[in-house]
């Protein structure tokens, strides 16, 4: 009645029940595979859907200066979490996000997207060292943006008005081109690690090591209880060489110029202070420098992040006849070398002046003696003349001119020190003989750093011993963490005794009344050293310049001294951009020595004060960011120091 019964043939019901066959199998296949062949893995990845790990951050170690006082420590503050494992739309609530924690929403998304490829049970940082209004806005909106948490964090505090930063360094989040170092190789997008100073060279014993808190979250991420912890290990802390009683001295010495000062210890390299200026705020980086701020430091053609010590390849001008004096006494040919200088002489077929023809003077008759305390340029020249520069070179080398002294700071540069072979190598051209004459007054190709300086004066003055100069003591580092070096530790150079004398007593003449430092003598101390003047640009390209032009490129100046002039106990460069005389530096090294030695001599006083009393060291009076004093294990850390005075210094109970 309903049509036509049609009946499906045996082939068809056949075919369709085995397709059914097939899906079933396939199906228990899959199901056997999950529940049994891989029901570690699945039980794995839905206990890390479950299980949330807060990161418990380890505090950094401390910074202390070669008497134990504190130079950087840590304070505690509260960060932002974003919490990627919850139900909510991140991309949707960043603009709430932003408004509560006053970051600009694209900045927020940004940042998601960086780490999409980190799991998303793991945490990401948002915003490091929020205000109270902040820490208040995620504690209102809990239910609202279940994604927000906070966690506490120690934060470095390093001294105010940029004191010691170009040693210490700072820290900052590590970046993508770090992570493909090795260096970095271990370190996940977030961590905070050291990005320049002793925070990068040593990073690895300072950051110690982070612990986790394990939280069971329900479906929509929010915290129903507690599975584990593992506590965060702190890193350790660091002595330095450094005396902060002497880079107080140092720091005010330079103030209100640009340049750079480094003391160091001629018998162990250990440095005793060093600052660059201008300098930075690392407290700035701390957290998270803005894009503003890290514009105006790396535009600023004063360079205020370079560490002008270790990085300044400048010329080093007159300083450099003292290296030449060695080779011109160690060659045998400046012994009885003696010149008339009437404000310049003929070298080559060019006239070549003197730098006191400036002053419409002349230096008559001059030897090797007056050649160094008078700095006479025609002496040089004709020593330079008569040496070649091949020999230059050779004893320039041996002092380290050229090559990098092997501190444990980061990123120190080479110099130059040209030769034959180094012209013919880098710009494929021959030495022509004329361009001795300015390498032997410390210009022309000549380029060298401050620290550079430093060391090879500390060994002409140690009678050819000269060591590798160090911000640590390689002796209170744990195994393994002394960084490698190319450079030995200690060198010696033979220098003949009798020309070690003519050079240390011409020095030291260099701060008499006939010398060009007369004014920088310290009464009752053997301070002896020698100043340098160093052109910026050309005289020819100067001659061309108008007046106001002439006044951006003064001549920088130097000076180095050592105390006593022999075997000296301290060595301090001093280089003063656009100071046009070496004299000008000689004041700056000047009251460098003189703070050492009135403090070696109070040593004995103390000594005597201190018998039989128990040792307990003394602790420096700071304020932490928000201008309040802050206390921390019972004692105060170093923070603010003050310009024109020396820094408060609070001594414990027990001193005297």
């Amino acid at each position: 009645m309903f049509g036509r019964d049609e009946k499906v043939s045996a082939f068809r019901l056949t075919a369709a029940q085995y397709a059914i066959l097939a899906i079933f199998l396939v199906l228990a296949y899959g199901l056997w595979r999950l529940q049994i062949m891989q029901s570690d893995l699945y039980s794995s990845l839905a206990e890390k859907n479950r299980i949330r790990n807060v990161p418990i951050l380890a505090p950094r170690g401390k910074i202390l200066d070669r008497e134990g006082r504190v130079i950087v420590d840590n304070y505690p503050s509260f960060s932002a979490l974003l919490l990627r494992d919850t139900a909510h739309d991140l991309d949707a609530d960043a603009g709430l996000i932003a408004q509560g924690l006053h970051l600009d929403p694209n900045e927020v998304r940004a940042r998601i997207r960086r780490f999409a490829s980190v799991p998303q049970y793991q945490p990401i940082f948002l915003k490091e060292d929020i205000t109270p209004d902040e820490l208040a806005f995620i504690d209102a909106h809990r239910n609202e943006l279940p994604e927000l948490d906070t966690i506490v964090a120690h934060r470095r505090l390093y001294p105010r008005n940029g004191f010691m930063a170009h040693v210490v360094g700072y820290v900052g989040e590590v970046t993508e081109d770090m992570l493909n170092q090795p260096q970095f190789e271990l370190y996940s997008p977030g961590d905070v690690v050291g990005i320049s100073g002793v925070e990068r060279e040593y990073n690895t014993l300072l950051m110690g090591k982070n612990g986790a808190r394990q939280e069971v979250v329900n479906s929509h991420g929010r915290e129903v209880g507690l599975l584990g912890e593992t506590d965060a290990v702190a890193g350790k802390q660091l002595k330095l060489t450094l005396d902060i009683d002497l880079q107080i001295a140092a720091e005010e010495a330079l103030e209100g110029k640009n340049g750079a000062v480094v003391a160091m210890d001629p018998r162990t390299g250990e440095i005793l202070a060093m600052v660059s200026r201008p300098t930075f705020d690392p407290n700035d980086f701390a957290v998270r420098v803005s894009r503003d701020q890290w514009n105006k430091l790396v535009t600023d053609e004063n360079h205020p992040l370079m560490n002008k010590a270790i990085q300044a390849q400048l010329a080093p001008g007159s300083t450099f006849k003292i290296i030449m004096a060695t080779a011109g006494l160690q060659e045998g040919v400046a012994q009885d070398l003696h010149v008339v200088c009437n404000g310049g002489g003929i070298f080559y077929g060019r006239y070549f002046k003197c730098w006191i023809a400036a002053r419409h003077q002349t230096h008559g008759p001059v030897d090797i003696v007056k050649g160094i305390y008078q700095s006479c340029d025609v002496f040089f020249y004709t020593l330079g003349e008569k040496l070649g520069i091949d020999r230059i070179a050779k004893w320039a080398i041996a002092l380290g001119m050229g090559q990098k002294t092997g501190i444990d700071l980061p990123q120190e540069v080479s110099g130059v020190m040209p030769s034959e072979e180094w012209k013919l190598k880098n710009f494929k051209q021959k030495w022509f003989a004329g361009e001795t004459i300015s390498v032997s007054i410390g210009q022309g190709a000549i380029a060298a750093t401050p620290i550079q300086m430093a060391r090879a004066f500390a060994a002409i003055a140690s009678g050819g011993r000269m060591v590798r100069p160090h911000v640590t003591n390689p002796t209170d580092l744990p195994p393994g963490i002394v960084p490698a070096s190319n450079v030995p530790d200690e060198v010696n150079i033979p220098i003949d005794p009798k020309n070690w004398e003519i050079i240390t007593d011409a020095m030291a003449q260099v701060v008499s009344p006939v010398g060009t430092a007369g004014a920088s003598a310290i009464k009752g101390v053997d301070l002896a050293g020698k100043t340098g003047s160093a052109q910026t640009v050309s005289n020819m390209l100067k001659s061309k310049m108008s007046a106001s032009e002439k006044a951006k490129y003064k001549d920088n100046g130097w000076f180095v001294g050592v105390e006593p002039r022999r075997n000296p106990e301290i060595v301090v460069c001093a280089l003063f951009e656009e100071g046009e005389h070496g004299s000008e530096a000689a004041h700056v090294v000047s009251k460098v020595v003189q703070a050492y030695v009135e403090k070696q001599r109070r040593q004995p006083q103390k000594m005597a004060n201190n018998s039989g009393k128990a040792e307990i060291g003394a602790v420096w009076t700071s304020t932490n960011p928000d201008g309040d004093e802050q206390k921390l294990n019972g004692g105060h850390f170093f923070v603010d120091i003050p310009r024109k005075t020396p820094a408060t210094l609070m001594a414990a109970p027990g001193l005297p």
